[in-house]
């Protein structure tokens, strides 16, 4: 079962924003190939980092709001927040080990 939040708009400041953990967001949409490409990495990332930090996914098509005020032009772009702030940026579709170390580094630094 996948460990990965889904979020939308109107979770967004709750889920991510006032969040006590470092949080990885996904922002993808269902017709997006590298989207699918990389969403068994999410899930695993979900699960691996369980308890350390919180990955979530955002459809753009479904919740429009917050990923246009986060200028995300393309899918899947990858924010990583803590406290509120956006600490790192990945756009399209990486290798794990390049998503994790950032992942890593914002828990690093939350501890």
């Amino acid at each position: 079962m996948a460990k990965y939040k889904t979020i939308t708009d109107a979770t967004f400041k709750t889920d991510v924003l006032e969040s006590d953990s470092p949080v990885l967001v996904d922002f993808w949409a269902t017709w997006c190939g590298p989207c699918r490409a990389i969403a068994p990495v999410i899930e695993e990332l979900a699960e691996e980092f369980d308890g350390r930090a919180v990955v979530a996914k955002m459809d753009v098509d479904e919740n429009q709001t917050v990923p246009m005020s986060y200028n995300i032009r393309s899918i899947p772009t990858l924010l990583i927040f803590k406290d509120g702030q956006v600490v790192d940026q990945i756009t399209g579709a990486v290798r794990k080990k390049i998503i994790a170390d950032k992942l890593e580094n914002a828990v690093a630094q939350h501890a």
